[in-house]
């Protein structure tokens, strides 16, 4: 029987260099007031938004994308065509095939490297992290590009009450290489597929494209709308305290790293108080930094751990080498959780 050579990749992966880009339009609350009945003051102490970005017709997911990935490559010291694979995570590219990791790939100046993309929700970035880290260390690529990107705003019912102040739009990157010692850490990941009704798309292409308006809903204008992200807050957030909370505990445990070894919690930014209530069951202590990024960046689902952790280390709020616990979930539901070293 013939011998199947063993793979030879490095022996360990790390996260290299980081990068992101948030839309230059800026979103206050007031504007999301103008479609729904609710006050500044409310959607403050509910979800601690005070503003978002949305793109602009020129930004879209693949623009942004380049954009933070052209960060992300120079902040890890190497050239584009270094790359053997781009990763990115999204919900809101709307072209069902191609995957957009090509036309990115491509753009960046990569050669022909592997591109595909992944559907994950809030958790997407942890699982695309956690592919590259066994591409890098089985061997079938030095360098891996992980992006977490979306237009949310493109599915957003801004006559939801419920979640009409919640998204944001934006793109984070990070390039994952070898390492000689381990820096990213064993994943606790999964997901409760028996809890996805309470993160779905309002109304599934299919029934969208037929058009009939007695199955579709409609808005305040009689007009069918647009299929867009709902959810069931309460339960959401139930989940979110209480089980995530355990993964991140998981993860700890699985790095053998302890609360009071931890320099920095970057959580999915979901909601202020989910990741206040996070800080509080975790018991981390109170020299651990904590990224909020929600309050100006909004809920941007699979980019909002890696444009968090740019804002981090570009205010100065983390610094490199620090030792960070990350964790996504969301619709699926499914979630993800990692300790890493801070490029």
């Amino acid at each position: 029987m013939a011998k199947i050579k063993p793979s030879k990749g490095a022996p360990y992966a790390r996260i290299l260099g980081v990068g992101g880009y948030r839309p230059t339009r800026v979103v206050p609350n007031e504007v999301i007031l103008e479609t729904i009945d609710s006050s500044d003051e409310w959607i403050r102490s509910r979800s601690g938004i005070e503003t978002r970005h949305w793109a602009g017709p020129e930004e879209t997911v693949a623009a942004m994308s380049i954009e933070a990935s052209g960060k992300a490559i120079a902040d890890a010291g190497i050239d584009a065509s270094q790359i053997g694979a781009v990763v990115v995570s999204t919900v809101s590219h709307f072209a069902q095939t191609p995957a957009v990791a090509t036309e990115i790939a491509d753009k960046l100046g990569t050669d022909k490297a592997a591109a595909f993309d992944i559907s994950a929700g809030c958790a997407g970035f942890g699982y695309g992290l956690t592919l590259a880290k066994g591409m890098v260390v089985e061997g079938s690529a030095e360098y891996v590009l992980v992006i977490g990107v979306e237009r949310l705003s493109d599915l957003t019912d801004l006559e939801d009450r419920a979640t009409a102040f919640l998204f944001g739009d934006g793109a984070g990157a990070v390039v994952v290489g070898p390492s000689q010692e381990p820096a990213i850490g064993p994943t606790v990941w999964g997901s409760e597929g028996d809890k996805s009704e309470t993160i779905k798309q309002t109304v599934t292409w299919d029934r969208f494209h037929i058009g009939d308006v007695t199955e579709l809903p409609l808005d305040s204008k009689g007009n069918i709308k647009f299929p867009a992200i709902t959810q069931e807050g309460q339960a959401v957030f139930r989940w979110a305290v209480f089980e995530m909370a355990k993964v991140a505990q998981q993860a700890l445990d699985a790095a053998g790293i302890t609360p009071d070894e931890l320099d920095v919690f970057i959580p999915h930014q979901a909601n202020v108080r989910i990741i206040d209530s996070m800080v509080k069951t975790l018991k981390l202590p109170e020299h651990v930094t904590v990224a909020r990024d929600i309050r100006t960046t909004g809920n941007t689902s699979a980019a909002s751990i890696p444009l968090a952790m740019e804002r981090l280390l570009a205010t100065g709020e983390a610094k490199s080498g620090d030792t960070a616990l990350v964790i996504g979930f969301g619709a699926g539901l499914v979630f993800a959780a990692t300790v890493v070293t801070l490029p």
